[in-house]
C-alpha cells in the first residue's frame, strides 16, 4: 500500500482549492479506497491551524479541522524518534523545524512527500517527493 506523508503546503492546498489541490484529492481518493495511507505530522497540524485560523477566523478553522478529521488522515504526535530526526534534518538542511518534522516524518514512515514548497527541493535525494 502507498504510504503519503502531507505538509502544510498541501493540507492548506486543498482546503482552499488552491494550486495543487488537484493533486491532493487524487491521493485522498485512494486513500478512501484503501490503496494509500496518509499521515500529517502533529507540527504540520498546528502550522495549518495557525494559517487557517490567521486566514479565515476561528470559526473557519473549526470548520476546516472538522472536514480534515472526517479524511483517512493519521495524525502522528512527535515522539523522541521524530524529534531526533527532526534535528537531523533541520541541522544539516537548516529550513523550518515544521519541514523538519515533515521530513522526518516521510522518512520514519517510508512514505512519499506530497508537497509544493520549494524549501524541500534539496531533499529529493533522500526522500521520495511528489510535487503538487
Amino acid at each position: 500500500m502507498k504510504k503519503y506523508v502531507l505538509d502544510s503546503y498541501a493540507v492548506l492546498a486543498y482546503l482552499y482549492n488552491e494550486p495543487g489541490a488537484e493533486k491532493v484529492k487524487e491521493v485522498l481518493v485512494h486513500a478512501l479506497n484503501g490503496k494509500a495511507e496518509i499521515f500529517i505530522s502533529m507540527v504540520s497540524w498546528a502550522e495549518v491551524a495557525y494559517i487557517s485560523k490567521r486566514k479565515s477566523g476561528v470559526g473557519g478553522w473549526e470548520t476546516a479541522s472538522s472536514s480534515i478529521r472526517r479524511l483517512p488522515i493519521e495524525l502522528v504526535p512527535a515522539d523522541i524518534e521524530l524529534a531526533n530526526l527532526a534535528a537531523e534534518f533541520k541541522f544539516k538542511y537548516r529550513f523550518s523545524l515544521a519541514s523538519a518534522f515533515v521530513a522526518s516524518l516521510s522518512k520514519a514512515k517510508k512514505a512519499e512527500l506530497l508537497t509544493g514548497d520549494p524549501e524541500f527541493n534539496e531533499l529529493e535525494k533522500e526522500l521520495s517527493i511528489k510535487w503538487i
